[in-house]
C-alpha cells in the first residue's frame, strides 16, 4: 500500500485506491471530515467475496478513534468470511438535498459519503468485544448503553464482534445548489434544492414499560448530528 504523504488534507489515509478519479475537486483525505461523516451515518455497507461471489451488506457500526467495530451473528456469511481476513470495502452515504435543475441531465443529489478499504480482525478479548458493543450502542443513540442491561455471556458467545483500522479512506461531498447550461436558465420549470434530513417521531413507550419510567432525555433530544 502506498501513502500519499504530501497532500495537506491526506491525514495518512489517501493512497492510490482511494484518490477520487472522477470529480476529484469533492473529495477528501481529511479525518474530520470522515470521522464528522461516520459519526452521522447510522447504516454502511460492506462489500467482500465469498466462494467465489460478491456480497455487499448492510449493517450497523460503531466508531472508536480510527477503529470501526462491526458485529453480529458467527453464523453470518459476512461475518465468517470477514473474520478470515477477507479484503473489505466499507461505504456510508448521506443524503442532504435532491437538486431539481431545469435540465434533466443536470439533476443531482447533495450527498457526503465516505468508502474505507481494508482488512476486519475478530475481537477475541471480552472486554475489547463489550468496548465494541458499547461503541456501536452508543453510535445509535448515545447514553442507552448505560441505561439497558449489557450482554451476558450467552449472548457474547453468541455475538460476533470485528474491528477494521481506518487507515486507507476518502470522502465525497456534493455540495451547492442547481448547475444547468446558460442556454437552459430560461427554459419554463422551477428549479432548485429540495432540502433533506432524518427527522425523528414522537418516542412510543412499550406497554409494559413500567409507568414510572419516563422516556429518556437523551431519546427526546435525538438527532443526527448535522
Amino acid at each position: 500500500m502506498t501513502r500519499d504523504a504530501g497532500s495537506p488534507d491526506s491525514d495518512g489515509l489517501k493512497t492510490p485506491r482511494t484518490t477520487l478519479q472522477r470529480t476529484p475537486d469533492r473529495g477528501s483525505h481529511d479525518w474530520d471530515t470522515i470521522a464528522a461523516i461516520l459519526d452521522e451515518g447510522m447504516i454502511c455497507h460492506i462489500a467482500f467475496e465469498a466462494e467465489g461471489q460478491p456480497y455487499a451488506i448492510p449493517t450497523i457500526y460503531g466508531r472508536d478513534g480510527r477503529t470501526l467495530y462491526i458485529h453480529g451473528s458467527p453464523a453470518s456469511r459476512m461475518l465468517r468470511s470477514l473474520a478470515e481476513g477477507v479484503p473489505m470495502c466499507v461505504a456510508v452515504t448521506l443524503v442532504d438535498g435532491l437538486i431539481l435543475a431545469r435540465s434533466v441531465f443536470h439533476h443531482s443529489m447533495n450527498f457526503r459519503s465516505v468508502v474505507i478499504l481494508g482488512t476486519a480482525r475478530p475481537v477475541e478479548d471480552e472486554a475489547e468485544k463489550l468496548r465494541g458493543l458499547e461503541v456501536i450502542t452508543d453510535h445509535l443513540l448515545r447514553g442507552r448503553w448505560q441505561d439497558a442491561r449489557t450482554p451476558n455471556d450467552r449472548e457474547l458467545k453468541v455475538t460476533s464482534v470485528l474491528r477494521m483500522e481506518i487507515d486507507e479512506a476518502s470522502a465525497k461531498v456534493r455540495p451547492g445548489g442547481v448547475a444547468d447550461e446558460a442556454a437552459d436558465m430560461d427554459f419554463p420549470v422551477w428549479a432548485g434544492r429540495l432540502p433533506l434530513a432524518l427527522v425523528p417521531g414522537e418516542p412510543e413507550t412499550d406497554p409494559d414499560v413500567a409507568a414510572e419510567h419516563a422516556v429518556p432525555q437523551y431519546v427526546r433530544d435525538y438527532k443526527r448530528s448535522q
